[in-house]
């Protein structure tokens, strides 16, 4: 198995929804790809990190700055305004 074909892949493992010949390939390709098991290790963190935790309030300052950002970004992309 190739990095990108792992890549590809990647949902269905990290939820453990995926054929079990398959996991064992992956589970292979794990065992000597650094960069792979640091992609899986940080996306399984964030899942769960993301699952234990509330919604945190961003600050009125920091969400006008974002949205005037988003903003400024999808004018100069799509040449659309905002409302």
């Amino acid at each position: 198995m190739k990095c990108d074909e792992l890549l590809a892949a990647l949902n269905a493992y990290i939820d453990g929804e995926i054929d079990p010949q398959v996991c064992a390939e992956l589970s292979r390709h794990l065992e000597g790809c650094n960069p792979c098991r640091v992609v899986i290790d940080t996306l399984r963190k964030t899942i769960t990190l993301y699952k234990g935790e509330v919604p945190y309030e961003l600050p009125p300052e920091v969400h006008a700055r974002l949205h005037e950002c988003l903003k400024k970004k999808w004018q100069e992309q799509f040449g659309q305004s905002v409302s």
